[in-house]
């Protein structure tokens, strides 16, 4: 159940300009210079953009695989715990995030993750 790092970072390589910065605890993943993920490597999670009510959602159905880090803009972030959630699952939460934060005429170009799985289990 519990998904890798590795396959986390095949799930970004999958998606369109994503861009990368690395700092000394974490990593975040921008599109186009809008920030909309995180990744801790020392705890095992990432954070992730969504909308209030997704982050609302999350949080109150599987409290010991997601929290509510911050909201910000009109979106609440979630951190997500890789070894409790299923690659299927990341992959749709990390599709939206992008989703969330890349200009409509990129996201135009790009099929919805959730109808069409690319990222099946190596």
């Amino acid at each position: 159940m519990a998904v890798g790092d590795d396959e986390f970072f095949r799930l970004l390589d999958g998606l369109a300009e994503v861009e990368r910065a690395r700092g000394d605890q974490y990593s975040s993943f921008s599109v186009r210079g809008k920030r909309f993920g995180y990744h801790w490597p020392r705890t095992g999670t990432v954070g992730v953009k969504q909308t209030l009510s997704e982050q609302r959602a999350l949080v109150s159905e599987r409290p010991d695989v997601f929290e509510e880090q911050f909201t910000s803009g009109g979106f609440g972030w979630v951190v997500v715990h890789l070894a409790g959630i299923e690659l299927d699952e990341l992959s749709e939460l990390v599709f939206e995030a992008w989703r969330l934060s890349a200009p409509d005429d990129l996201v135009a170009g790009v099929p919805d993750w959730a109808e069409t799985r690319p990222h099946a289990r190596r």
